[in-house]
């Protein structure tokens, strides 16, 4: 195991246990006979993946110079968010997927009705462990809730979720609309994490607008080689369907630039995201986690 899928794990694990006491205690704190609820919860949480977004806020805290313990909220918050937002992607309505990360989806597994209550607890509750973290100051609280509620919200991850439903009955799509869907669907999520971690940090606002750039970058990045993987790759290497994209007619980067083109703004945009480090020290993990990326490909 190379050092980047290490400490990968270490923060993963990490999580995975903070998330655990979280949801055990929300569960515990009500009269209510909520255990179907918390399972399909627990399900969507638990199904695994590199937890991508939870690991740059550990980072970015660390690099701006923070304690981990800092980043825990923080880092369980966008976890529960990016979980809600897959649920709902994978219902009938929308993306209509019957596998995510290689176990059934949550509708598959506890019924459409069930999957929209978990994904809507899943929103609600990174508010709640924000609020109540006893390691960040009331200013870094408002920050963060700030932030994440921006990006999720209508102008961000939300709205995105839109635009790329819209493109599916349009003839013509062009680079500049996708990116502009991508920034929201899948850059407003990973820009927030790591101006969150920054802000864990106590990162300075010059690093707080690099960390931005750098995770929007990685966003889009992110999202050109899901395209790419989503031609190239097998449903047993990806844990979900593949072909999906052209089955429903999407739009996609290697619909409208092909492989080779959506490859080379992948690499492009890679190189930019190493270019907004710069104003950190110690940042080897993540110059080595960029590459990680878009090695997935390759």
């Amino acid at each position: 195991m190379n050092d980047v899928k290490l400490q990968l794990k270490c923060y993963a694990e990490r999580l995975e246990t903070y998330m655990i006491a979280k949801v055990a205690l929300m569960q515990s704190s009500t009269t209510m006979e909520l255990d179907t609820l918390y399972d399909a919860m627990r399900h969507s949480l638990s199904a695994g993946g590199k937890r991508i977004r939870p690991v740059l806020i550990y980072e970015f805290c660390k690099i701006c110079g923070g304690q981990t313990e800092s980043a825990d909220a923080a880092a369980c918050a966008m976890e529960m968010t990016h979980t809600s937002s897959l649920i709902f992607d994978d219902l009938p309505a929308m993306d209509d997927d019957d596998l995510r990360r290689g176990k059934p989806s949550c509708h598959k597994a506890f019924g459409e009705a069930t999957a929209i209550l978990a994904g809507d607890a899943l929103i609600c509750a990174p508010f709640m462990i924000l609020a109540n973290d006893p390691q960040l100051t009331a200013e870094q609280k408002v920050a963060l809730i700030s932030v994440l509620s921006e990006r999720e919200g209508a102008n961000g991850m939300v709205g995105g979720q839109l635009m790329d439903m819209s493109f599916e009955t349009q003839e013509q799509v062009s680079a500049e609309d996708l990116t502009t869907m991508c920034l929201g669907k899948t850059g407003a999520l990973m820009e927030a994490s790591c101006k969150m971690g920054c802000i864990c940090g106590g990162g300075s606002p010059e690093q707080q607008e690099a960390a931005a750039a750098y995770g929007r970058s990685i966003g889009l990045a992110f999202q050109i080689i899901d395209d790419i993987l989503d031609v190239t790759s097998t449903a047993e290497l990806l844990g979900k369907p593949i072909g999906s994209d052209a089955s429903e007619e999407k739009k996609t980067f290697v619909t409208v630039l092909g492989i080779e083109e959506a490859r080379k703004k992948a690499a492009e945009l890679t190189a930019f995201a190493h270019a907004q480090l710069e104003l950190f020290e110690n940042t080897e993990f993540l110059h080595a986690l960029t590459d990680e990326l878009l090695v997935r490909v390759q």
